[in-house]
């Protein structure tokens, strides 16, 4: 196993995820199918922080849920992403309580029910914080 490969989200309007991605998140579009398909139906390919992300036009989720895509920033860059989510209409959900060290989220839903979180923390800082917790 060498670690994922790409995720790709179903969406109701590419050009939408587009801005959200990019503008929101700062991905780069990297290709659209516009021109010819060669998957199921249209869809466009991101880059963002270092991950293949596909967006693929059909029905979105129907509920949300708490499942979720994480991406790693810093905590100086949270105020600055928020912004910019919210100047695109994107709805930011309450924070959830935390343990100290464990990092600071940003929890938002994109357009269509997907959540994502920008999270300041690392694997190791919450194993090591929850293992001095139980000690």
């Amino acid at each position: 196993m060498n670690g994922i490969s790409h995720l790709t989200f179903i969406v109701r309007d590419l050009d939408r995820m587009t801005r959200f991605l990019c503008e929101g998140l700062g991905a780069r579009e990297v290709y659209d199918s516009s021109a010819k398909n060669y998957s199921l139906s249209r869809e466009k390919f991101f880059v963002l922080g270092g991950v293949w992300i596909a967006a693929m036009e059909g029905e979105p989720l129907a509920e949300r849920s708490y499942q979720h895509v994480a991406f790693s920033v810093t905590e100086s860059e949270l105020p600055h992403y928020q912004a910019k989510l919210l100047s695109l209409g994107v709805e930011i959900r309450p924070p959830r309580s935390r343990v100290d060290g464990e990092g600071q989220s940003l929890y938002f839903y994109d357009f269509d029910n997907h959540l994502f979180e920008l999270h300041t923390g690392s694997l190791e800082q919450r194993l090591a914080k929850y293992n001095r917790e139980a000690a």
